[in-house]
């Protein structure tokens, strides 16, 4: 098993963070350990307060003891009121347990399937950041990956591409049908 923060690591590599707020998109955490700021109408004994009031209480009060794969969201308007402090909250997208309530431990690949399951439901790819390689950073090393990515991005069928671009600056497209097009004029 891997340890949760080498899993939580690698939910940030692979699905990114909140480009405003820094935080990972996905996250592992205990579902003990679990705390949230909600506008609350009763005491921790059951009793009615006079006025609701923010209390820190146990976000998985009804998930004990399980590890739980958790969301970043923008909290909809109609739940503002509950989580006055926040406009974002981890909300929980699967628990690591069997059908039968077993616990499980967190392994990546169902993690994964989760999460593009999600995103395959959203009509969404996975969104994976691009992550440059620092092996040569010489201006010279910088150019050959340029060229090695622009060739993987479009090849270089025609054979132009290092004819055209470098001695001209700009290229020309033409139009597979531009003959058909000529003709019929």
């Amino acid at each position: 098993m891997e340890r949760v923060e080498v899993l939580n690591a690698r939910l940030v590599d692979h699905f990114g963070v909140d480009t405003v707020t820094g935080q990972p998109m996905f996250r592992i955490v205990w579902s003990n350990d679990q705390l949230e700021k909600r506008k609350v109408e009763f005491t921790d004994e059951g009793l009615q307060l006079l006025h609701p009031e923010v209390r820190e209480v146990k976000k998985y009060s009804y998930i004990k003891d399980r590890y739980v794969l958790e969301r970043l969201v923008i909290v909809p308007e109609v739940n503002a009121e509950d989580l006055p402090t926040s406009k974002l909250s981890y909300e929980p997208l699967w628990v690591y347990q069997t059908s039968y309530g077993e616990a499980l431990p967190p392994v990546w690949e169902p993690t994964k399937f989760v999460i593009d399951t999600v995103y395959a439901a959203m009509g969404k790819r996975g969104l994976r950041k691009y992550v440059d390689s620092e092996e040569n950073t010489t201006p010279e090393g910088r150019t050959q990956r340029v060229d090695k990515i622009q060739e993987e991005l479009f090849g270089d069928e025609s054979g132009l591409m290092g004819k055209t671009f470098p001695s001209v600056g700009e290229g020309i497209v033409v139009p597979q049908n531009y003959a058909r097009e000529k003709e019929s004029e």
